[in-house]
């Protein structure tokens, strides 16, 4: 199995070879502030208002992504931290030296570089066009930093990863995580009490732990059992603020994958969130056995799904997964091999969360 997870990391690292690099210059648009080093976005599920001549301001079809997204930030800013994961994890596990070359060269043309490094801050994320140039939802369009911070650790001592480029992007995760705590929009989006919240935590978190201010990372991390928990999670389970979208299932699945990820970061502070548990039985073994009947198709979702289920299939991996070994339930590993169409014996878990 780990032979064969092994083998797809690297036809996908391969691939990332040829990949980049990707700049926040690129994109054919000059933010409000006239300088294109700035991050720029639009809300995905805001459309061209039919009722108006100039198509302003633009009106929300929740679940249903507008294609102009694409000319922005956000696409680039996608592909390049999945380039990164990818090489930085393909590195650990082979020390081919390319793949940390390469993605070294992607972090620093979109970070570092004096003519194409992005700003640390957020403030025009997912504009809506004649309504708003940035929102504070934009910030989860950059939840994947926390994954570039993981990705960092892995190349660190490549070789091909400086001092100084490490003391640099230790100067932009912290300015970044400075705009984060302190900024109008930054505050917005801690006040979410949906997905939003949660990736908020992690994001802020984590950064804070790249940053080595692990009082931060506590104090954020050590609020998501009432905050978060004990706020987005009924007793049975479900999760009524994720169960209102139009992708009901994804964005369950989504927020539970958030918090598990919240609950991992934990435990670098010494809090356990596994555990926590409200009197009336709010947790996130409860949110995570609320979906496990309708992954496996047990029984039928009675919430709203306009797209198809392949994504949110392979977050009940990780879920199952980690929720095998953190409630030891062995019953949860032998759940994702009845999961419909998903081919575990390649899958990258099996190399970051091997099965115990």
């Amino acid at each position: 199995m780990l032979s064969l997870a092994l083998d797809s990391l690297r036809k996908q690292a391969d691939r990332a070879l040829t990949n980049g690099p990707w700049s926040v210059m690129d994109k054919p648009f000059t933010p409000p502030s006239g300088d294109k080093h700035d991050y720029m976005s639009i809300g995905p599920y805001w459309w061209p208002n039919p009722d108006t001549e100039d198509g302003l301001p633009y009106v929300r079809r929740d679940g249903l992504t507008n294609p102009e997204r694409n000319a922005y930030d956000r696409i680039p800013l996608a592909k390049m931290t999945s380039s990164v994961s990818t090489l930085a994890l393909a590195y650990y596990f082979t020390d081919h030296q390319p793949y940390a070359s390469h993605a070294s060269m992607l972090l620093r043309t979109w970070f570092l570089d004096e003519e194409t490094h992005m700003n640390p801050h957020l403030e025009y994320g997912q504009a809506i066009p004649g309504r708003t140039k940035g929102r504070g939802i934009g910030i989860i369009d950059s939840r994947r930093f926390a994954h570039i911070a993981d990705a960092i650790g892995l190349i660190e001592f490549s070789g091909s990863w400086t001092i100084k480029d490490q003391e640099g992007m230790e100067k932009w995760f912290g300015n970044y995580l400075n705009w984060l705590l302190n900024s109008d929009h930054g505050r917005d989006e801690a006040s979410k009490k949906n997905n939003h919240g949660t990736f908020y935590d992690i994001l802020t978190s984590h950064l804070a732990l790249f940053v080595n201010n692990k009082r931060v990372a506590k104090e954020i991390l050590g609020q998501v059992p009432q905050k978060r928990i004990a706020v987005q999670i009924e007793p049975d389970g479900s999760q009524p603020l994720e169960l209102s979208r139009t992708r009901a299932f994804t964005y369950s699945s989504l927020n539970l994958q958030g918090l598990f990820r919240a609950a991992l970061l934990a435990e670098h502070v010494g809090l356990d969130l596994w555990h926590f548990r409200t009197p009336d039985g709010r947790s996130l073994k409860a949110a995570l056995d609320f979906l496990i009947p309708f992954a496996l198709q047990e029984k039928e979702w009675p919430y709203q799904m306009i797209r198809g289920w392949e994504d949110d299939l392979e977050k009940m991996v990780f879920l199952l997964r980690i929720g095998a070994q953190k409630f030891q339930n062995d019953e949860y590993e032998q759940m994702i091999q009845r999961l419909p169409g998903i081919d575990l014996q390649s899958n990258g878990i099996n190399l970051v969360y091997p099965k115990k």
